[in-house]
């Protein structure tokens, strides 16, 4: 594990991380414009998307169907546990236990793209159609974290005998439901993902110059502006309190090897574990922060950010995906 782990640390696209940290720290004006950042995310979510669609064409959706339950699973455990840590034992309100929860339980596309350069380097295979997983886990996870919320004001509120209020307001679900599929990154997967599905192999061939060969090069542009907004997330770190930062070390962990328990138990090979565990432990920076400050607006945002964006999202990158495929090939010969 630990030659992975400094194998991985080793490698480009960490390594433009950490300069991107490196960058902030030492308050450089180093900035990697707006739309820059977005087109290049707009590039890999396409280019996973596509690949994965083409690939569950290839392999046929009856051949997923066990995954597909596993990441429903995890998509809602996830949060329900981590909702129930933060409100016992981290003292969190209920809107900010529900929306911190929430990120858990969704995903981080980056940490995942991240994860198949990784075993890419090591040749190790995975199936190509676990990106499609991508779009499982975002909604489950945000959608979890915001009905734990409104169950539990709804709970509340009847404890205390007040007059029912917009606990009982449903209005939320479609709005939640909006802003986690439709959001950019959510409908570029998804609409990637079908688009791959119908163009298959063929499609792949077609587009190879543009989404193949130029990827891990952009990839690491993109990691060094995630080194930047991370930099920057890090300096809030002690503002969120230590329970906060050993919850975003020791979850994931614990989320991580649940989710290579899972992907054994679906059929899923060494490398397919690994993902799937990286897709666990892994906390979204994007969708749920979107969906959490429209339909949990009374949360705070710097407590969600710096857990997922400050502290999972570096760990994971720097060590988690290692520890995960370190996990993957224990489990496998059990």
């Amino acid at each position: 594990m630990i030659e992975a782990i400094v194998y991985n640390l080793t490698a480009p696209m960490p390594l433009f991380f950490v300069l991107g940290i490196f960058a902030t720290l030492i308050k450089s004006d180093l900035k990697i414009p707006d739309a820059l950042y977005i087109g290049l995310t707009l590039y890999l979510l396409a280019a996973i998307g596509l690949k994965g669609g083409a690939e569950i064409q290839h392999v046929g959706l009856l051949s997923i169907y066990l995954p597909v339950m596993g990441c429903l699973f995890l998509g809602t455990s996830i949060p329900i546990a981590g909702y129930y840590i933060l409100r016992k034992w981290g003292g969190f309100n209920i809107h900010d236990a529900a929306a911190v929860a929430g990120h858990y339980g969704s995903v981080s596309a980056v940490t995942f793209v991240s994860a198949t350069q990784f075993l890419s380097q090591l040749h190790i295979a995975s199936e190509g159609y676990t990106s499609a997983f991508l779009a499982i886990f975002e909604p489950t996870g945000v959608i979890t974290g915001i009905l734990l919320a409104r169950i539990a004001l709804q709970l509340k509120d009847r404890r205390e005998n007040a007059t029912v209020s917009d606990v009982n307001d449903y209005s939320w679900l479609k709005t939640s439901l909006h802003e986690s599929l439709t959001n950019t990154g959510s409908l570029i997967l998804a609409g990637s993902l079908v688009i791959g599905f119908i163009s298959g192999e063929d499609g792949i061939h077609v587009t190879e110059a543009f989404f193949g060969a130029p990827f891990k090069g952009i990839l690491c542009i993109f990691m060094l502006e995630m080194g930047l907004v991370a930099g920057r997330r890090l300096m809030e770190i002690k503002h969120v309190g230590v329970f906060l930062v050993f919850f975003g070390i020791l979850i994931p962990l614990i989320s991580g090897f649940l989710g290579v328990m899972v992907g054994q138990v679906t059929g899923l090979s060494i490398g397919g574990m690994t993902l799937m565990g990286v897709m666990a432990a892994s906390a979204s920076y994007i969708a749920a922060p979107a969906a959490m400050r429209v339909s949990l607006p009374e949360a705070n945002p710097s407590l969600y950010l710096t857990a997922s964006l400050g502290i999972t999202f570096p760990f994971n990158i720097a060590f988690g995906i290692p520890i995960y495929l370190w996990i993957a090939n224990h489990m496998a010969v059990i």
